[in-house]
């Protein structure tokens, strides 16, 4: 078995209960959020909306520089309601499969970088990339996400089991 199918598995799932995580994010609390110092549920469901296209990009580049000293910052797409969000997040989440269906296992241990500025944040394996920065990160912010789901009294989808408002 390659690296690459035995990583679809996990990969399927976590986009899988991210999508019903988004479904359920009201157009009418976009710039709602929970505390000053908290982004909005708008910024927040973006960004865990745009989080698979990271996985596009370690597979397919060795480095990202988030804001690069001569060129333009790294932009997610901007999204403003549900039907933009999961436009958005159907969008890369394929791209992103894609690239993870053509891995190859022996770039998987090749080095990768994050850049801030042309400062190298970090380098690590691809494979360590996709597992802590790319896959975890999406779970991160999506049980935040939940959290927001929660305080707003709107029901939090079962993910790894029943929820408090899905019983089964």
């Amino acid at each position: 078995m390659s690296i690459s199918q035995m990583l679809l598995p996990e990969f399927d799932h976590e986009t899988a209960n991210t999508r019903k995580t988004l479904e359920r994010i009201p157009d009418d609390k976009w710039d709602w959020k929970p505390h000053a110092k908290s982004g909005t549920l708008g910024w927040l469901a973006s960004h865990v909306a745009t989080l698979p296209d990271w996985t596009r990009v370690t597979i397919q580049s060795d480095q990202l520089d988030f804001a690069p000293v001569n060129g333009p910052r790294y932009e997610p797409p901007k999204t403003r309601n549900r039907k933009e969000l999961l436009e958005v997040f159907d969008k890369l989440t394929a791209e992103a499969r894609a690239a993870l269906v053509g891995l190859k296992d022996e770039d998987v241990m090749k080095p990768w970088k994050l850049l801030m500025g042309g400062k190298e944040i970090f380098t690590m394996p691809k494979g360590a990339c996709l597992r802590g920065f790319c896959f975890n990160h999406l779970i991160h912010h999506r049980g935040q996400l939940t959290m927001y789901l929660r305080t707003l009294d709107i029901p939090v989808p079962a993910l790894y089991g029943p929820s408090a408002d899905e019983q089964g």
